[in-house]
């Protein structure tokens, strides 16, 4: 190679590593402080089955888990894909928060007790094309009393999914805001946990806490147990608080922290009123692109099919 060559070469590459970084620094920064990726909108899928479980999952409440079960389970069937939510709070605000009646209706409270019922029996389509619920009502709230003789009660959610697993691709588990014995079971039936949290110092401390939890029960009761992430709910940026927040838990769970942020917007309670999810009650807000924007996120990082 001839010194000319040579200086060809190496001015080439400066250029190439000029444009690359250029380009780098184009890519805008969302909130996490990490590059804003668009993530590609999944293909529909040709058959349906079989599920994958996701609990969602955090102590504290208030922290958006039934507004996320909700509209991520709503984006995810707009995306084609075939979702079943069980309510599996005794506030019952999932079915509400869908329009599905709760009141004289067979509940997951009468499938956990009856060993021999059948769950279809529970399941109602909602308004959402390829989203189904099973309701809940205040009944389950006597479940933890009624479970705690029972052999392998920290299963029997599993058992009651098993029977319609293989008729959807993901199941989503809105847990009751409390380490008890139903959100147990709900980790112990589930492949994955997501953690939705407030951006907010008392749900910080909280986190910890659930992660020791999932940590046991992933020992103990489910070895195959993931983190499919932590989704910072109810952000404001205009606080410096919300952004703090959010920046200790990035640094403290790094790549666990999903690139989607749900902002903070009166849209999500005016939905609920209106029963609907927020891609049916506003499809254009940005609330809504946020939820449909996470269902893409989740199926790119494997966890929904």
């Amino acid at each position: 190679m001839t010194d000319t060559q040579g200086k060809k070469q190496a001015t080439a590459s400066k250029a190439k590593t000029a444009r690359a970084s250029k380009s780098e620094a184009e890519v805008p920064l969302g909130p996490t402080g990490r590059p804003y990726h668009g993530f590609p909108t999944p293909t529909p899928l040709d058959s349906h089955g079989p599920a994958r479980i996701i609990a969602m999952c955090n102590q504290k409440g208030g922290v958006g888990k039934t507004t996320t079960t909700i509209n991520l389970a709503a984006s995810l069937a707009k995306y084609g894909r075939k979702v079943l939510v069980v309510d599996f709070d005794p506030q019952g605000a999932l079915s509400a928060g869908l329009g599905i009646p709760n009141h004289d209706v067979t509940t997951i409270y009468d499938l956990l007790l009856d060993t021999k019922r059948d769950a279809h029996e529970a399941i109602v389509a909602s308004t959402v094309e390829g989203l189904d619920v099973i309701p809940a009502n205040i009944d389950l709230s006597a479940a933890e009393v009624h479970l705690v003789n029972e052999v392998a009660r920290e299963t029997i959610l599993s058992r009651v999914l098993r029977q319609v697993s293989n008729e959807y691709d993901v199941i989503l588990v809105d847990c009751q805001p409390s380490l008890g014995l139903l959100t147990v079971n709900a980790l112990t039936a589930a492949h994955g946990v997501l953690i939705p949290m407030e951006c907010e110092f008392f749900a910080l401390r909280g986190v910890a806490l659930l992660i020791e939890t999932i940590e046991k029960v992933r020992d103990r009761l489910n070895p195959t147990l993931q983190l499919d992430g932590l989704l910072a709910t109810m952000y404001d940026g205009r606080t410096l608080h919300s952004r703090e927040v959010l920046e200790r838990v990035v640094d403290a769970f790094g790549g666990d922290v999903l690139e989607t942020v749900i902002g903070r917007t009166v849209k999500f309670p005016d939905a609920s009123v209106a029963g609907e999810a927020i891609i049916q009650f506003a499809p254009e807000h940005a609330a809504a692109q946020a939820y449909l924007r996470l269902a893409r996120e989740l199926v790119s990082r494997g966890a929904v099919a």
